[in-house]
């Protein structure tokens, strides 16, 4: 059944709707009473009860004399989900699929959200706007390239759940899946770190909490060979192809590493052994890649975070969390 509603009554109407789904309600659950209704809005009596007899027409809730009202639909609990999965357009400013991290990525995403029986998109934000009104449309929105100059604030209004890839947000009910890269530094030196070496790690420009992990991973990693190394680190941007090689070839030429590890662009590899003198072993970040780094396998990464994901989407009330997973050393 339709129901006329007035401005007023769509207002209340849609702010009920975002705070049940926001509270993760199911078909069954109790919602709150008039009173309680009014203590936390700006409506009037009046408005909030028409409202409720719209919704119960609609055969959104139901009243019980005596008992209260109880939810009947919800939508955002049905097992068909619309999953959204946005990247920053400031860190991979010539699109998605220039970029061979993330086009491995969303293509593992994608594929595996489909044969579990939901629906995909895809979109961008900024590190200024995320499209807040877009996200409220779907029931969960999976993030990547949030830096510490994102403003994460939208994260809080909006009604999806947010899982965030790759970073680590302390936010009521953000869940972070970040990628644990202790294991594969601490098994790459304790393979070349029985002797001296003189290693190169390439910083990202790209300052977040996760950039921030690695480092201090790798500075650990380094500090407990059997022996000395000695440790070099240098800011690069892997994203920029454009971006000036010279201050990078120069610190090469000039600290003449045995070892260089951490964020590059593929197509450096063939310019940073051209700046030594002597052989050299690069050992980047990468996904789904059969060369020497540190390696995530997209399908396993993928396999292990989204039921994760999903069992949150289940359970709205719960906590955010922070979950791991283990990119392997290829020697």
């Amino acid at each position: 059944m339709n129901v006329e509603l007035t401005p007023r009554h769509l207002q209340l109407r849609d702010l009920l709707l975002r705070r049940w789904k926001t509270n993760g309600l199911k078909a069954g659950d109790k919602i709150e009473s008039q009173n309680e209704i009014i203590k936390f809005c700006d409506f009037s009596l009046i408005t909030v009860i028409k409202t409720l007899k719209d919704l119960e027409s609609e055969g959104v809730i139901r009243r019980q004399v005596g008992r209260g009202s109880f939810l009947v639909q919800a939508p955002w609990a049905e097992e068909h989900h619309r999953v959204g999965f946005f990247y920053n357009r400031n860190i991979v400013g010539d699109g998605i699929f220039n970029n061979e991290f993330y086009t491995r990525l969303v293509i593992a995403l994608e594929k595996r959200v489909v044969s579990d029986g939901h629906e995909f998109i895809m979109g961008s934000f900024t590190h200024a706007k995320m499209p807040v009104t877009l996200w409220d449309r779907l029931d969960m929105v999976v993030l990547t390239g949030i830096t510490g100059e994102t403003d994460i604030s939208a994260l809080s209004q909006t009604t999806s759940q947010v899982s965030v890839l790759d970073a680590l947000i302390d936010l009521p009910g953000v869940h972070s899946y970040r990628l644990d890269y202790a294991p594969a530094f601490r098994e790459m030196f304790a393979r070349f770190g029985t002797k001296p070496n003189r290693v190169l790690y390439l910083d990202t420009v790209h300052v977040s909490t996760e950039q921030a992990a690695r480092l201090a991973a790798f500075k650990a990693a380094c500090a407990e060979t059997d022996a000395l190394q000695t440790l070099r680190i240098t800011t690069v941007n892997q994203e920029d192809q454009s971006s000036d090689f010279a201050p990078l070839e120069r610190v090469i030429a000039e600290f003449q590493p045995d070892l260089i590890c951490g964020y590059m662009h593929h197509s450096w590899h063939s310019r940073m052994a051209e700046a030594l003198s002597k052989p050299v072993r690069i050992y980047p970040f990468g996904l789904d890649s059969s060369r020497p780094g540190f390696v995530v396998t997209s399908d396993d990464w993928m396999k292990s975070t989204l039921p994760m994901i999903y069992q949150k989407l289940e359970d709205r009330r719960a906590e955010g969390e922070v979950h791991t997973f283990p990119p392997h050393f290829v020697p």
